[in-house]
């Protein structure tokens, strides 16, 4: 069976005044309607891999592979035209921080509807029906009253949930998650990962689950790919990711608090220049 997203040889660069940063450095996988997480540190290329797919890097960039195919679909080559209609209908992209993913100005619903009539012919009445039917859906309560509230008028969990209704509303393939929990407390965290099992599981959707948080991505992704400096370091079952043999890898697990254990101080990760090389 042919994958859904290919991602082969995926650079992205930005020059500078002071030369050219490498962001993301020869990127390779495939993805089927399967769960994978991709972790690392801040700045090893995880959101640039995603914003690549997504067709979001900045016009200044250079973005650059071998193929990065969807559903037969060539996103590099793509018209302009195209990449618009996948983006949100096929491909769509929960961002990390609601606070400066949704419009202030508007309301949580009218963003919602705004998306679905972008890719879809329906009337007032049905996006709003669907859109309520979609907050319900991310288990928040009272949807038809969180519908005419602004982002400013709700917390940080439940604008979370309103950008995941937002994102999910015109029934996707492909779900990029940017660190859909990074600005959540943990037990927030843990109703948004249910939430987005579910729903995946339920569609049958493909999900990019992008993160710096190995146990949470151990737990719920089937694959994990591991980055370091723009380039992935290690591929492995999310369920064999303590069994790691990258030592950058290691390092990160073990630089992980333990409950029961004395370990003051934490190790500190001792990178080694081959890594990025």
């Amino acid at each position: 069976m042919n994958p859904m997203l290919t991602v082969d040889d995926l650079k992205v660069s930005f020059p500078t005044r002071t030369g050219l940063i490498e962001a993301v450095r020869g990127v390779s996988f495939t993805l089927g309607r399967e769960r994978l997480g991709i972790v690392g540190e801040s700045g090893s290329g995880k959101s640039q891999t995603g914003r690549a797919i997504m067709g979001l890097t900045p016009a200044h960039a250079k973005v650059t592979a071998g193929k990065l195919n969807f559903d037969g679909i060539d996103l590099l080559t793509a018209p302009a035209k195209v990449r618009r209609s996948l983006r949100g209908s096929r491909i769509a992209m929960i961002l990390q921080d609601p606070k400066y993913s949704l419009n202030p100005v508007m309301s949580i619903g009218r963003q919602i509807v705004e998306t679905l009539r972008t890719h879809e012919n329906v009337s007032k009445r049905e996006a709003r029906d669907r859109a309520i039917a979609m907050l319900e859906a991310v288990q928040i309560r009272d949807p038809a009253r969180v519908f005419d509230l602004h982002p400013h008028e709700v917390s940080g969990g439940m604008g979370q949930r309103a950008m995941i209704a937002m994102m999910l509303i015109a029934g996707p393939e492909l779900l990029i998650a940017d660190e859909p929990t990074s600005a959540l407390d943990v037990t927030v965290q843990l109703d948004v990962v249910r939430i987005l099992d579910k729903l995946v599981s339920e569609r049958g959707m493909g999900l990019i689950f992008i993160s710096h948080d190995l146990r949470l991505v151990s737990s719920f992704c089937d694959r994990v790919i591991v980055m370091y400096a723009g380039r992935i370091v290690e591929e492995i079952a999310a369920s064999e990711l303590s069994n790691a043999r990258h030592p950058y890898t290691q390092g990160l697990l073990n630089c992980m608090p333990t409950l029961g254990t004395d370990r003051h101080p934490l190790p500190v990760l001792d990178r080694k220049p081959e890594w990025a090389a």
